[in-house]
Formats: structure tokens, C-alpha cells, sequence
């Protein structure tokens, strides 16, 4: 089973349907290449990096605060989503990302920093249907789920045919929509 790493806000907002947006510039084991498109659907792996709240936006901020707590136990992970990346593209104008501004929950300068890191002018931009697993799992925190890198494999099974969606097809195309609109305009 594959799990996606992602800060535990962005996942709590991802699972609360404020988005469906994720971006990815690369963890620094992915190597020069950086972040690959590598999985359709995958398990949302929330993690601990605690500077995450002052990279987001107020409201995040104060919602981080609520549910930090919860997440602050090193020696285990809760999963409660599942995601399936029905649209993404490679940004390599800082513009066109700056146009996603309002769909996600990161702080501009964030972005820019993301945009900028590396060796390449870049950031993927996924949009992911999200579903609420039955009943959340909580698994040991294994040394191999560690380190800078998005994709892990689970060493244990986590069912996700009883999920469900955390927006429904109306709302979720409409936020489509809106991702799609801002990606695709000539520039």
C-alpha cells in the first residue's frame, strides 16, 4: 500500500474539502530529479513538521492549532484519507501558480520558496479526490516512513473500498473547475 506525505494541515484541510489541491516540488531523497507523478491513489500520510504552521494562512493557523495535539504522538501516524489524482501539471510559470491563489491554504511566500527550490523553476500542481477511509488507522511510526520524500510504501494493508467521499461530485467539480480554469489559461 503507498502512502503520500504531506504536512497534517494541508490534510486536515485536504480531508475537510477547504481543497483539493496539493503541490509538490520534491523531498530532498527524491534526488536531482525531484517529485514524480508515481501513484494514481494512495493513502494520505499527515506529518509532524511543526514550522508548517507559520507557512500556511491565519485561519490554518488557528485550525493547526486544534489539531496539532492529535498528531504530536512520534511513535505513530493516524490515517483517515485516501486520494486519487484526477488532474495534475507541471507549473514552470510562477504565474500560472500564483493563479491557483485561493484554493489552497499556503502562504504566498511559501509557494515562491517551493516555486524557486532547486535547480528547477517548477512545482507540480495535483488535484486529488479525497475520501474519508470507514475508520481511522493508526499504524507504528516505522524508521522507513521517515525522511524528506512524498511517496512511502506502508508495510501494512489499510482497506479503503468502504471510503467515502469528503465532497460530493457537485462540489468537488465545481473546485475542479476552478483548478482547471486558472491552469489552462493562455498566458
Amino acid at each position: 500500500m503507498v502512502a503520500f506525505k504531506e504536512w497534517a494541515i494541508v490534510v486536515d484541510a485536504l480531508g475537510a474539502g477547504e481543497q483539493i489541491i496539493i503541490l509538490r516540488k520534491g523531498g530532498i531523497h527524491e534526488g536531482k530529479s525531484g517529485f514524480a507523478m508515481e501513484h494514481k491513489n494512495f493513502l494520505l500520510f499527515p506529518t509532524r513538521f511543526h514550522q508548517q504552521r507559520e507557512s500556511v494562512m491565519e485561519p490554518a493557523q488557528v485550525r493547526f492549532d486544534q489539531i496539532w495535539p492529535h498528531h504530536h504522538d512520534p511513535a505513530q501516524v493516524r490515517l483517515e484519507f485516501v486520494a486519487e489524482v484526477v488532474e495534475w501539471s507541471l507549473l514552470d510559470s510562477l504565474a500560472a501558480v500564483e493563479r491557483l491563489h485561493g484554493q489552497h491554504i499556503w502562504r504566498e511566500d511559501v509557494i515562491r520558496n517551493r516555486f524557486d527550490w532547486g535547480g528547477s523553476k517548477c512545482v507540480y500542481a495535483l488535484a486529488v479526490r479525497v475520501s474519508r477511509l470507514s475508520a481511522p488507522v493508526a499504524l507504528p511510526m516505522l524508521p522507513s516512513y521517515g525522511g524528506c520524500k512524498s511517496w512511502i510504501d506502508l508495510e501494512q494493508e489499510v482497506e479503503t473500498a468502504e471510503a467515502t467521499p469528503v465532497l460530493d461530485a457537485e462540489h468537488f467539480s465545481e473546485k475542479l473547475r476552478r483548478f482547471q480554469s486558472v491552469l489552462f489559461v493562455s498566458t
